[in-house]
């Protein structure tokens, strides 16, 4: 697509948007920019932008008049109900995503592989990347893993990427189709954002919407609402599946992993030999090994990819074990129903740190389980009075109130005893509270 010499402005000025300027003049647009930051607040990236000959607005918002720009790019973070958009589309000036720009801007000899879902994404996208790579192949990870697409495609010639989706990216797409996605999970997230689960849902949804019957889609046989899109979806559908042995699809069997592809029954590895723990973890690695059967990848070099894969920092890693404690950092798990798998994934007493920033999330069932499975709660951030009243609805009291991280971790130091877990699994937006539990 050429943009040479169209006026187009980049609304958000994180990662993406400094990705999607950049891009953006490379190829000869005139770009202007904008932030709700004051520019104290964005500090020295205001002076290099406007050296770079960006028309920058900080601390509000231009008006959109009709003929003013002819394409807005919107970062992920921001919301879509603010006046830029809004005014937009009163002009009918395409609102798009940074992602939908780098798919625009991407070689066509670059395969895009797409996942989504509630929870789960970055492993599973880590893993697939994994298996290409293992076997050969020049295999690069993007998206919402902290990778924007803008900042990759130009050097791109030819290659399969492995693209991370979240709800805030997928709302603004307009030709993105992936040769082959994935849809993981989907429970109530984003809610402040998305109002409802049915909206979320369609949205996601979105991953699929372009693809043709040459495409594929991986979906969760096990999660109703994403079974359910099946039947809406103009790709060759491939189910995975933990509880159901399918006539087509990756399932466990004996267990085992089990691809049954093309009327053929595949042994790809036993459940012993995984080093990803938890029903949560075997989602991801049955996404993860039916999208690279699909790919053309060969169950041997699955099958050792996938034993061999150790996870991703910050997603149910073991950092410390200390005096017979082990010491778990599962920052990434930002709602509820991640922090319950990770409760799930102990068979031992557990110390759960949690909290942060409420993102429109019901704790009532998550309070359920910690009143089951956990020893003690250690709370603090924004949510912690929430998620206390939550708890202590179910009658349980062991509940420790703190400032901070490094609070938290003191506390659950003194607390824990040998055999027992600390988990720290926020259920909550971390809003980078988390960095330094390691």
């Amino acid at each position: 697509m050429d943009f040479k010499g169209r006026r187009i402005l980049v609304v958000g000025v994180a990662r993406s948007g400094l990705q999607a300027i950049a891009i953006l003049q490379k190829h000869g647009a005139i770009v202007s920019a904008c932030d709700i930051k004051t520019e104290e607040q964005l500090g020295e990236i205001v002076g290099e932008l406007r050296q770079a000959g960006v028309d920058l607005f900080t601390g509000t918002y231009p008006d959109i008049l009709a003929g003013k720009y002819e394409l807005i790019v919107a970062s992920p973070g921001v919301p879509l109900n603010i006046d830029p958009f809004i005014q937009a589309m009163q002009h009918n000036i395409p609102v798009i995503s940074e992602v939908e720009l780098g798919y625009k801007l991407k070689s066509p000899r670059v395969e895009i592989y797409a996942i989504t879902g509630t929870n789960g994404k970055t492993t599973t996208v880590s893993l697939v990347q994994h298996i290409l790579s293992s076997d050969g192949r020049q295999a690069i990870y993007a998206g919402n893993i902290g990778v924007p697409l803008t900042s990759i495609v130009d050097s791109l010639e030819s290659g399969e990427i492995v693209l991370e989706m979240s709800s805030f990216q997928l709302e603004t797409i307009e030709d993105f189709r992936p040769h082959i996605c994935g849809i993981l999970n989907i429970t109530p997230d984003h809610l402040n954002r998305h109002k409802t689960v049915k909206n979320y849902a369609a949205i996601k949804e979105k991953i699929f919407l372009n693809q043709q019957s040459t495409d594929y889609a991986v979906l969760n046989y096990d999660d109703p609402l994403v079974l359910e899109m099946g039947s809406r979806c103009p790709a060759q559908v491939v189910f995975f599946s933990i509880s159901t042995q399918l006539n087509n699809g990756v399932f466990i069997k004996d267990n085992s992993i089990v691809a049954y592809l093309h009327d053929e029954e595949i042994p790809i590895c036993k459940l012993s030999d995984l080093k990803l723990k938890g029903n949560h973890n075997l989602e991801n690695v049955l996404c993860a090994v039916t999208m690279a059967f699909l790919c053309g990848v060969a169950p041997e070099v699955i099958s050792q990819a996938v034993s061999g894969f150790r996870g991703v920092r910050h997603r149910m890693e073991e950092v410390a074990y200390l005096n017979g404690v082990l010491y778990i950092n599962d920052s990434k798990a930002t709602n509820p129903e991640s922090a319950i798998k990770a409760i799930e994934s102990f068979e031992q007493p557990i110390i759960l740190i949690a909290g942060g920033r409420n993102k429109g999330s019901d704790f009532s069932l998550l309070a359920q389980y910690i009143h089951d499975r956990v020893k003690a709660l250690i709370v603090l951030g924004e949510a912690r009075t929430e998620i206390t009243a939550a708890v202590m609805k179910t009658g349980y009291g062991n509940i420790y109130d703190v400032e901070d991280l490094t609070a938290a971790t003191e506390v659950a130091f003194k607390l824990a005893e040998e055999g027992d877990i600390v988990l720290l699994s926020p259920a909550c937006a971390s809003w980078d509270q988390f960095d330094n539990f390691e």
